[in-house]
């Protein structure tokens, strides 16, 4: 695949798709690559002007008749906790968080295919293979890691990888100016721990001890319930044609 300079990104526009979120909307993507030295500095700048990342890809909506798709940053330093949100972190204080370079494994897939097929049969992702995983998770030229969550039992002490239950997990870029959380997943069959909520919490604290000030959770599209936890985060920014502005209802 050729490279492209950060300073002169080449951008293509694909054909009409039916929307996967709003019922009788078609959507269009603008899209570049995301290869060589630079591609860092252009994941920042992108990210920062609404684009997300999928692989070596940076897209954004570019539909004809709907602007309903609008990129989302936590501001994580201002960020409390409701008391709803205090639950869950209580719910999952036996779990182990850790960071490792984005390098898949067949655990983690296992855990994805179950993710898949409880959440999201009928969607895009949903003939996704071990290959197409493996290269979700390492095909990227920017700074990605994997955040796996794990279940620590009574008589149990992580100290390595593969130790305790794999329970979540986080594909995550490590921007200058904030985390991007790429893609998550978790164990469809603990509804109880909230394990999306869990995660999101989990990267904003991150975020904060790194001195980062956001948290890109991608689209929030009104109207579509699937898109309604993410609203729930604040304060929170949204991207709109004078730039980002903090989220009001």
């Amino acid at each position: 695949m050729t490279q492209q300079p950060v300073h002169n990104p080449q951008f293509y526009l694909t054909a009409p798709s039916a929307c996967p979120y709003l019922e009788g909307q078609f959507e269009r993507k603008v899209f570049t690559h995301l290869v060589g030295d630079k591609a860092s500095e252009l994941n920042d700048l992108l990210t920062q002007g609404g684009f997300r990342r999928s692989q070596n890809i940076a897209y954004r909506p570019a539909c004809e008749t709907c602007r309903a798709c609008v990129s989302v940053r936590i501001l994580a330093q201002e960020f409390t906790t409701s008391r709803n949100m205090r639950r869950v972190v209580a719910a999952n204080e036996d779990l182990v968080s850790t960071v490792y370079d984005a390098e898949p494994s067949t655990e983690q897939y296992s855990l994805f295919r179950s993710y898949l097929d409880a959440r999201h049969r009928r969607g895009g992702m949903s003939d996704m293979t071990v290959l197409d995983y493996a290269m979700m998770v390492e095909d990227t030229h920017v700074d990605t890691r994997i955040i796996e969550y794990r279940k620590r039992g009574p008589d149990t002490f992580i100290t390595g990888k593969g130790e305790g239950e794999l329970v979540a997990i986080a594909l995550t870029d490590v921007m200058g100016d904030g985390l991007s959380m790429v893609y998550s997943f978790f164990n469809p069959d603990m509804p109880e721990r909230s394990l999306g909520t869990f995660m999101i919490l989990d990267h904003i604290e991150r975020a904060r001890t790194m001195g980062l000030p956001h948290v890109y959770l991608g689209y929030w599209v009104r109207g579509s319930r699937k898109m309604d936890y993410k609203i729930r985060f604040r304060p929170q920014e949204h991207l709109g044609p004078s730039g980002w502005a903090r989220y009001e209802d």
